[in-house]
């Protein structure tokens, strides 16, 4: 763990020399110093912890369902990115998708590829071409590192004007708690807190793209979500809702990435 830690520190400490990185499809410069290594050993100790904490569902064809749109929206992605030629952008990704019984409406993904959906969900996203449209959503915060983004300018702002030394002394209990907060982590609940506007309309596009390789149609998100929208008003939706930008500017951005995404549908 110490050399993650340092490495992590060496990366902060060189903050406006290398963080500068960029989202995949979207092209936008983006802030990043936290290195994949660090990160993926930290989503995944936290992912192991909240599975040992929650328990999976006894529906076995919910969860093979979960499982099914899941990895064929990972190999969609992989496909997309061996036709840029840059197969090894993933090489750091360990994908894993779960199926938690809870009836809060949500589902997430952890940085390398590590999928969670609730059973609370799945009374929405009925079909597997809707969970197709969460599914690809999440998984593209993932590979657009939105939640290292976030990450990256809460480490700048907190241990940016800490000495090197003192920041070793007592950094693994804080940088744990800037990962948790980051990705808004607990140990009950995994709650993802709410990607800026710009992050959720950047998951729309590239997720829109992965679910039409995967040969789903990518009309549906266009519905789903104003499905979703106009059953927001209740309680157990809300929760979910209240982190996805509902308004029609949304729909609006979908209609027009739309043609850009039916490029990738394969029919069947």
């Amino acid at each position: 763990m110490k050399k993650h830690v340092i490495a992590l520190l060496l990366a902060v400490n060189s903050l406006y020399f290398f963080g500068c990185a960029e989202v995949p499809i979207i092209g936008r410069k983006q802030f990043n110093v936290v290195p994949d290594s660090t990160l993926n050993q930290m989503a995944d100790e936290q992912y192991q912890q909240f599975l040992s904490e929650n328990k999976l569902s006894s529906d076995s064809s919910a969860a093979a369902m979960v499982r099914r749109v899941g990895s064929n929206i990972q190999k969609a992605t992989e496909e997309y990115f061996r036709m840029k030629g840059e197969a090894g952008f993933l090489n750091s990704f360990d994908w894993k998708f779960n199926l938690v019984e809870n009836e809060q409406v949500n589902a997430w993904a952890m940085p390398g590829g590590k999928v969670v959906v609730y059973t609370g969900l799945l009374e929405l996203a009925d079909t597997e071409e809707k969970l197709a449209v969460v599914v690809a959503h999440e998984i593209a915060h993932a590979v657009a590192k939105h939640g290292a983004e976030r990450m990256s300018y809460q480490l700048a702002s907190q241990l940016g004007g800490v000495a090197l030394s003192v920041a070793i002394k007592d950094y693994s209990g804080q940088t744990q708690a800037i990962f948790e907060q980051a990705y808004g982590m607990t140990s009950q609940y995994a709650l993802v807190l709410p990607y800026s506007r710009k992050h959720e309309y950047e998951a729309d596009r590239m997720g829109m793209i992965f679910m039409a390789l995967a040969g789903y149609d990518p009309r549906v998100a266009e519905t789903f979500w104003q499905e979703m929208s106009a059953r927001s008003q209740g309680p157990e939706v809300y929760e979910w809702m209240s982190t996805h930008p509902s308004d029609e500017s949304r729909v609006q951005a979908i209609r027009r990435q739309m043609p850009e995404a039916m490029q990738y549908y394969k029919r069947g």
